[in-house]
């Protein structure tokens, strides 16, 4: 996720009163949201925390049916809330409407895996009976991205309502008309209380992340952001599901077809205009094969900026963010094979750019830039360039690009990562999960393992009782 250069500051509630969004493909306002109050945020807690035992005490398989007309709702508005999206983030609509789609099917996967999240037998005295119960963690606290909305929330949503908890929903100020949209949406399928959405920024946020009455919170955000959340749950006791920033490495090995190897690249670095959670962020590509790989690259970067429907970033802060990283870069000697320059007009674009030459001195090469930027330093060797793919405080994914099986194994064993994947730099099975490391965070942040973040674990023990005599 997005990561800003410092950590957040601290706000009281009361400094924040709303927020107006502009459409950052041509900057036309969209609306305007007022935040949550203190009040607002306090009183969602309290009746969060009155409902859950009830909602605890639904079946799982009751609860999983109203995870479906949670997604029935959300397929039947698909259209008029991927084009919010579009208007807010500048996500292009078919990947918007993708990720409602993605949003339906989780939800309808979590409706399915509820009910059989099953626990342990465990094997003692014959005249004994040990096993294990998954019970709710009680209030869950969601803080959810801008750039990919409606999944990321309705994944997490799912699969902690299913669990048995009570959910305040806070959605990315930087698109609080679909978080606002999406709660409408899913909380008549259940009970009053049991899905809040509050809309905010950093303030509410921090508020309800300091709260006592909080039994875990999970954040998708910047790394910043994620270790301010941690700080608190010391504190608090709360339980932490973290997918934060990362800084992910692209490998190119000596014996790949380069124009291959430049389309995968592009595709890992430009998708979304460099704004998804594993972008590739910085490449390693093999002296023997770097010319025609960089001309490739060059030329694919040029081609999605020809097409003129490569989208905006988010917002002009985010491009001002990507534009200061590139400044530096060509400051500190890189050289800019395509783009690189800030396009003048309304909205917030930023052209796809191709930098070589990099150093690990530069911050596009050490930090999340989360914009349209392929930053690539040339190597010598394979094993040059997985000790700089290796390096750094991020751990989130990682690819390798090889026709070599020893140097995938290698890079599988020495990348310290929550994904690693060999020859393609997006995809995988359904149903995977990832645990991220370092200050990309920590927890399984999706998948069938998210059912146990959102539980605690009894251990029940039944003993014959003794007969007298």
């Amino acid at each position: 996720m997005s990561i800003d250069a410092q950590a957040p500051t601290r706000r009281d509630v009361s400094d924040e009163h709303s927020i107006t969004i502009h459409d950052p493909a041509d900057g036309s306002e969209v609306g305007s949201v007022s935040f949550a109050t203190r009040e607002d945020v306090l009183a969602a807690l309290e009746q969060a925390r009155a409902v859950q035992p009830g909602w605890a005490a639904t079946s799982t398989a009751d609860r999983g049916a109203a995870l479906r007309r949670a997604a029935d709702a959300l397929r039947g508005s698909a259209q008029d809330l991927a084009e919010l999206n579009t208007r807010e983030t500048g996500k292009p609509i078919g990947d918007s409407l993708g990720g409602v789609d993605a949003a339906v099917a989780t939800l309808e996967q979590y409706a399915e895996l509820g009910p059989v999240h099953r626990g342990l037998s465990l094997r003692g005295a014959v005249t004994a009976t040990d096993y294990t119960v998954a019970e709710p963690r009680g209030v869950a606290v969601l803080l959810t991205p801008w750039n990919d909305p409606v999944a990321v929330a309705a994944g997490l949503i799912g699969a902690a309502l299913v669990t048995g908890n009570t959910v305040i929903h806070k959605p990315s100020e930087r698109c609080p008309h679909v978080g606002e949209l999406l709660g409408e949406l899913l909380a008549p399928a259940f009970g009053e209380g049991v899905l809040t959405t509050l809309t905010g920024g950093s303030a509410v946020g921090q508020l309800l992340t300091e709260q006592t009455g909080v039994d875990v919170v999970a954040h998708v955000g910047s790394s910043a952001a994620g270790a301010a959340i941690a700080r608190a749950a010391s504190v608090t006791g709360a339980h932490v599901i973290r997918e934060n920033g990362g800084n992910d490495p692209l490998i190119v090995d000596a014996d790949v077809d380069p124009d291959w190897a430049a389309a995968q690249a592009a595709l890992g670095a430009f998708a979304n205009a460099g704004q998804i959670c594993t972008s590739v962020e910085r490449i390693y590509v093999h002296q023997d094969i770097a010319e025609p790989f960089l001309a490739a690259l060059a030329g694919q970067a040029q081609s999605r900026s020809e097409s003129g429907s490569f989208p905006p970033l988010v917002d002009r802060r985010m491009r001002d963010a990507v534009e200061a990283h590139v400044t530096e870069a060509l400051q500190l000697g890189a050289r800019c094979l395509a783009g690189g320059v800030t396009p003048t007009g309304p909205g917030s674009h930023y052209p796809p750019t191709v930098l070589t030459e990099c150093t690990e001195a530069m911050s596009v090469m050490t930090e999340e830039t989360f914009g349209p930027v392929a930053p690539v330093t040339v190597v010598g060797s394979f094993e040059e360039g997985l000790r700089l793919a290796a390096a750094g405080p991020y751990g989130l994914a990682a690819s390798v690009l090889t026709g070599s099986i020893a140097h995938a194994q290698q890079a599988i064993a020495a990348l310290a990562v929550g994904t690693v994947k060999v020859n393609a730099v997006f995809g995988g099975a359904p149903g995977g999960s990832a645990q991220p490391r370092g200050i990309s965070g920590a927890g399984f942040g999706y998948g069938p393992e998210l059912l146990d973040e959102f539980a605690l674990v009894k251990v029940v023990h039944i003993s014959s009782p003794q007969q007298g005599a």
